[in-house]
């Protein structure tokens, strides 16, 4: 991983023990900013695309609204410019506000084609992540086909608008990585550093923070109702006891605190290492679940870039992760990936839906509480993993089953993937890949492109650069 040395500070905040701390709370909501235009050429057209029966005025303002509609369900300020850019002379005023201002991003409606395109391209050479939606009948392929594939630059070239609303996340995404300072609970030492490309903050505690913030939790009411709210939605119960339950639930309040006193919102613990030494009476992998489906990342076993990865989803498409270990199945040629901790709301961060789980004990340690989550068949996926700052393995498969243990051995979700465009599973990259529902290949690309991350694809190994 590589980092710059930036210091951020290292105090610590008071939370007292019995202090109810609303998990959502901890998760980044900065202030996004985008500035809107229109580009076209002075209206009433005559001739040229979209047409002379395109009623131009009308559907400016029908797009406005729905643009400040997809601003308002992402959370982002859209401000749309009265005056469309209507000539070239128009260009440069513009490009030196926005280069004045600095938003966040840009958002270019297109309203004409032809000499409106060479306008774009000079507001995308400003170096502001830009984003160009031409719906159909603005565009032609010789507009495109270069500037779509920029970095920094977006096209969304349709009548569809739902991909707006996505385009506008993207650019908040950025923004919560941004603002994202990653507690990592391992080893002896205390320090700081600052990922690159994606400037999430990364403060290393000692593993006995924890161990210690465990043993200063008591057994409060907000635990209880997290043990029987947990216990009370499963499907089954098979190893855990109530008691099991109440640990789990003392383990997600002290992350809870730990989070709070050093000032972070995302989380990874060295949590084998406290089971194994048997610092803590439990695994933290109920807990994490329940963070998991708050948008709050808990990754496992003090892996940053998996961690990081765990964002990814949680960021880009309000869905929680799955961070997991391969495992290929060579007969029926699926990848199967497993782990004790899986959140359970797998369509959506925002709705209180859940897929069907049975609480199991942690399946290496046979104690504690995790969740043995069972994936629709049938369902898309996309796999994510961070080699590295700058590179992104991407991949897309289907929910074929679930393996339950035992009969297998390994953790306890434990989902089958048929994997899309890789002939043999031997040869899928990555370790601790987040796996979520959904097929967004073509979305985390355009993110990568926007934000100048290589998106690479089993089994390739990174392209040439253009």
């Amino acid at each position: 991983m590589t980092v710059g040395c930036a210091r951020i500070g290292l105090g610590r905040r008071d939370v007292s023990s019995r202090e109810t701390i609303d998990l959502a709370s901890l998760r980044p909501r900065p202030r996004v900013r985008i500035m809107g235009v229109v580009v076209r050429r002075p209206v009433p057209y005559w001739l040229g695309w979209p047409g002379t029966a395109y009623p131009v005025e009308a559907e400016r303002s029908r797009y406005a609204k729905v643009f400040a509609d997809s601003a308002r369900a992402v959370g982002v300020s859209l401000e749309q410019e009265t005056q469309p850019i209507e000539s070239a002379g128009a260009v440069a005023p513009f490009v030196q506000k926005i280069k004045s201002e600095k938003p966040d991003a840009v958002f270019v409606h297109m309203q004409h084609l032809g000499d409106c395109w060479p306008r774009v391209a000079e507001i995308a050479k400003a170096g502001i992540p830009t984003i160009i939606f031409a719906p159909v009948g603005t565009t032609f392929l010789d507009h495109i086909r270069g500037l779509s594939r920029q970095p920094g630059v977006h096209v969304i070239s349709s009548l569809e608008t739902q991909p707006i609303e996505q385009a506008f996340r993207m650019v908040r995404a950025k923004r919560q990585f941004g603002e994202t300072r990653l507690l990592v609970v391992t080893g002896k030492e205390r320090s700081e550093s600052t990922i690159e490309t994606l400037g999430v903050k990364v403060r290393r505690v000692p593993r006995a923070s924890f161990e210690e913030m465990f043993s200063q939790t008591p057994l409060t009411e907000e635990a209880h109702e997290v043990q029987r709210k947990r216990f009370r939605r499963a499907m089954k119960i098979v190893e855990p006891t109530r008691q099991d339950g109440l640990n789990a639930a003392r383990s997600f309040i002290a992350a809870k605190r730990l989070l709070k006193t050093e000032d972070c919102n995302a989380i990874t613990t060295d949590c084998l290492g406290m089971v194994s030494q048997k610092k803590v009476p439990t695994p933290p992998c109920m807990g994490a679940s329940i963070f998991q489906d708050a948008g709050v990342t808990y990754g496992c076993e003090a892996d940053v870039l998996g961690a990081v990865s765990l964002m990814l989803s949680s960021y880009l498409l309000d869905k929680p992760g799955f961070m997991n270990d391969p495992v290929p199945e060579t007969v029926k040629n699926v990848l199967i990936v497993a782990h004790c901790v899986c959140g359970t709301r797998l369509h959506d961060l925002k709705k209180e839906d859940h897929e069907p789980y049975i609480l199991r004990s942690h399946a290496e340690s046979n104690i504690g509480v995790s969740t043995q989550v069972l994936w629709r068949v049938g369902q898309r996926a996309t796999l994510v993993r961070f080699k590295d700052a700058k590179t992104l393995i991407v991949d897309t498969g289907t929910v074929v089953g679930n393996v339950s243990t035992p009969p297998a051995g390994g953790c306890r979700t434990s989902v089958e993937l048929a994997m899309d465009n890789i002939e043999d599973v031997r040869d899928v990259l990555g370790f601790h890949q987040n796996v979520f529902y959904g097929d967004y290949r073509r979305d985390v690309e355009a993110f990568c492109q926007m934000y100048g991350i290589q998106a690479i694809h089993s089994p390739e190994h990174p392209e040439p650069k253009a």
